[in-house]
């Protein structure tokens, strides 16, 4: 049984396209925080349409959230919602193991154990809605992925199940997410860069018909990734990241 915190509601699904999708579908209607939870998902999906997997077990749900901001601050939700996984994960024991890697990958021992998409729709530079989607790798995860992947069994963390979950990530998120309406980016930015994977270390980051390598210096004030370089600093605000070693 999941419980909600106050304010939240629920739609929950044995099984549907894409939480996102009936999100996206409802965003003009529906109230803020209002969560879609499905069992499984026929046509998941992650960041630049690409295909997510949606085996039974795991965890997929979309918040439709009503901030109230500009869209460029809308953009901030993607480290919040990193964040608020790493919090359900600190729960499960994983301790120092987990990390957050930029934009919004959460990884356990290096491997990656959550996807998290947003979209937004918007009225010129201001949000009328923010999809937020989550996938939480719980029972099991893919092995044909070009990067490591884990899920809780596999990585030893505590046997819960995706109700279990889900509760413990919608206490999180709301207490995140609250920070972040009250006090800003201000609020999220110190504590992601405690959990930022290999701060301080060479980098690639893969733009469309680019790529940049330096040193993962920072985030900056909005969000962007600051990366050093031989011909100067880069704020890149979207872009693939790779480590030496890694796909």
């Amino acid at each position: 049984m999941v419980h909600l915190p106050d304010g939240y509601s629920i739609a929950i699904f044995d099984s549907i396209d894409s939480t996102n999708e009936e999100a996206r579908r409802h965003a003009a209607t529906a109230r803020d925080r209002t969560v879609y939870w499905a069992k499984r998902q026929t046509a998941g999906r992650g960041r630049r349409g690409r295909a997510w997997m949606s085996e039974p077990g795991n965890l997929f749900v979309s918040l439709l959230l009503k901030p109230d901001c500009p869209l460029a601050q809308a953009a901030q939700l993607s480290f919040v919602s990193a964040l608020v996984v790493s919090d359900v994960l600190l729960k499960a024991g994983a301790g120092d193991r987990v990390a957050l890697k930029w934009p919004n990958d959460v990884l356990v021992d290096g491997a990656k154990i959550c996807g998290i998409l947003l979209e937004a729709t918007s009225t010129g530079a201001r949000v009328e809605a923010v999809v937020v989607g989550i996938g939480l790798n719980i029972a099991s995860h893919p092995d044909d992925t070009p990067y490591p992947a884990t899920d809780f069994r596999h990585a030893g963390l505590e046997d819960v199940d995706a109700d279990q979950a889900l509760t413990w990530l919608l206490e999180a998120f709301e207490l995140r997410y609250a920070a972040w309406r009250d006090r800003g980016f201000q609020a999220v930015r110190a504590d992601w860069l405690v959990r930022a994977y290999r701060l301080g270390q060479d980098i690639q980051v893969r733009l469309d018909g680019e790529t940049v390598t330096g040193r993962f210096a920072e985030l900056d004030e909005t969000g962007a990734l600051v990366v050093e370089t031989v011909a100067g600093t880069r704020h890149i605000t979207a872009g693939d990241v790779y480590f030496h070693g890694t796909a």
